[in-house]
């Protein structure tokens, strides 16, 4: 379970850290701040996400 975890949290922190930038970027904030808490944001998000995702995986099968 946590090999695949690892990869989910690969897919999932990379994908919500990249819209917790845009959507940053599109508020006004461009500074690096305001960027890299946004990413930093994203990977906290990706955590819950991915033991959510892992967990519905492995309760399918």
């Amino acid at each position: 379970m946590l090999r695949l975890a690892g990869i989910l949290y690969s897919l999932i922190g990379t994908t919500l850290a990249g819209s917790f930038i845009v959507a940053s970027l599109v508020a006004g904030f461009d500074t690096l701040v305001p960027i890299v808490s946004a990413a930093a944001a994203g990977a906290v998000v990706a955590l819950p996400a991915t033991w959510l995702v892992t967990r519905a995986i492995y309760s399918e099968s």
